[in-house]
């Protein structure tokens, strides 16, 4: 009895076989072998590389971009998660399953409709260019469809934090002669502010990272920047392999460097609900 009971879970072994074959070969290895591409260039040569003006503007256009979407879906994500949480309305569960369709669609789609709502003769755009807002093949068209791939994650973030919130706490500040703004800000706040920052995170760092979208809305004209996953492309096409590996390299450690974050806040997180 005592044998079965240090037993982790009943076929432990095949399941961690399992676990550790498929990071193997669909995590681990694509991984490494960007590193050992890139480890083709001397100090010099992936300095060059990766931190090229052409290099170092494609960094900042993609981080510009990615930050103010994942910034917006912050709003629009508490907005959204507080009013599938907090009201009944109509509809409201296909509301809540909408959500979800950018997670499900694919991104290459999203940018082609994109792009076709705000070109010249599109819904939209037929009426937003004459008002001077250009949208499609824009570097404002890339914010657009960020927003769109990053808002569940913050929604997502938001909404179970916001489902366990007690509303006695809102009540007994209002009892107190708290404004709604004083309530906001010392009761919902601090219990929101960490799973917001968790979305904004998952939301940046899907941005970074976001190709089949952008590549429909935005076409970067002579002297223009690149996004960062677009430079890699194009340095494959060109055969310039390591040098597309040095870049991708650069965005790897961005990932994960959000990854650590995101780890970091959902631990605050717990420790603030508990």
């Amino acid at each position: 009895m005592s044998r079965v009971s240090r037993r982790a879970l009943p076929g432990f072994g095949l399941s961690l076989g399992y676990t550790v074959t498929y990071l193997s070969l669909l995590v681990l290895i694509p991984l490494a072998a960007i590193g050992w591409q890139a480890s083709g260039l001397g100090p010099a040569e992936f300095a060059a590389a990766a931190w090229s003006p052409e290099a170092r503007a494609a960094y900042r256009l993609t981080a510009t971009t990615a930050t103010a979407a994942a910034a917006v879906n912050v709003v629009l994500g508490v907005v959204v998660a507080w009013s599938l949480v907090r009201y009944e309305f109509p509809l409201k569960r296909i509301v809540d399953a909408l959500v979800d369709v950018p997670l499900a669609l694919p991104t290459a789609v999203a940018g082609l409709v994109y792009a076709t709502l705000y070109s010249a003769d599109g819904w939209l755009g037929r009426h937003l260019i004459p008002l001077g807002v250009e949208v499609a093949y824009t570097q404002l068209g890339i914010v657009v469809v960020l927003v769109f791939t990053g808002f569940p994650f913050v929604v997502r973030a938001v909404q179970p934090v916001l489902a366990d919130l007690d509303a006695e706490a809102e009540e007994a500040a209002a009892v107190l002669g708290a404004t709604r703004w004083e309530t906001f800000r010392r009761v919902l706040l601090p219990t929101l502010l960490p799973p917001a920052l968790t979305g904004f995170a998952l939301a940046l760092a899907r941005g970074l990272g976001e190709y089949g979208s952008v590549v429909f809305i935005y076409k970067a004209q002579p002297g223009e920047p690149l996004i960062a996953p677009s430079l890699v492309v194009a340095r494959l096409e060109s055969g310039r392999f390591a040098d597309a590996a040095a870049v991708a390299l650069v965005l790897l450690l961005i990932s994960f460097a959000l990854l650590a974050v995101v780890n970091l806040l959902e631990r605050w997180t717990q420790r603030h609900a508990a």
